[in-house]
């Protein structure tokens, strides 16, 4: 017989921010490990690290009171939060699509009546280096999306502009091979190893 499987970090986080929206109260420690047990699922001895945490990213509030310590989250508060947090990666987004283009024109500078050099592994790295970061932040976004439904159309607006971003690089980095190739009559699989392009380089679908 198989094991039931246990919650993960973030289905814990979600549910405890669940339980606190649905309260709308203050809690004790102690309160907590009850309920969110009973309630939520959530073992026990996993409340105190998941509300640290939630804690540490700003989406729960704590204060000592004499000498209890009390637990709070209202929605009007996270949403803010998030929407604050979103506009942030939005920002981070901004930025990586200038770089992206100050890249692009690197390459194609690159790309007129040179022969094969460092400066241009420097560009396709840092390209490579680009796009990662891009892919890293999406995946963010997508986790704040998830969060708050008032903000999810915006979110895969978004999402659709980073996609046809990421598909546009595909594209210079397609067109920087064919260049190659025609230049220098190398084979597909010696530009691929040479620029280190893995096998599975492709347009996102």
């Amino acid at each position: 017989m198989s094991r039931k499987k246990g919650l993960s970090v973030e289905e814990k986080r979600n549910r405890m921010m669940e339980f606190f929206y649905e309260k709308k109260d203050f809690f004790q420690l102690k309160e907590l490990e009850k309920q969110c047990q009973k309630e939520k699922g959530i073992t026990s001895m996993s409340v105190k690290e998941i509300l640290t945490s939630l804690v540490d990213d700003g989406m729960l509030d704590t204060d000592k009171i004499g000498t209890c310590v009390y637990f709070w989250a209202f929605p009007s508060k996270a949403s803010q939060n998030r929407k604050r947090k979103i506009d942030d990666l939005s920002q981070k987004i901004e930025e990586s699509k200038k770089k992206q283009k100050s890249v692009t024109e690197m390459v194609a500078k690159a790309k007129v009546g040179r022969e094969e050099n460092e400066e241009r592994s420097e560009v396709l790295s840092m390209l490579r280096k680009r796009e990662d970061e891009k892919k890293q932040l999406l995946a963010e976004l997508e986790r704040y999306k998830e969060c708050d439904p008032e903000v999810l159309e915006e979110m895969k607006q978004e999402t659709k502009i980073a996609k046809e971003a990421a598909n546009r690089w595909t594209d210079n980095v397609f067109s920087i091979k064919s260049w190659i190739k025609q230049k220098f009559a190398f084979e597909e699989s010696v530009i691929d190893k040479q620029f280190g392009i893995p096998e599975t380089f492709d347009y996102l679908d």
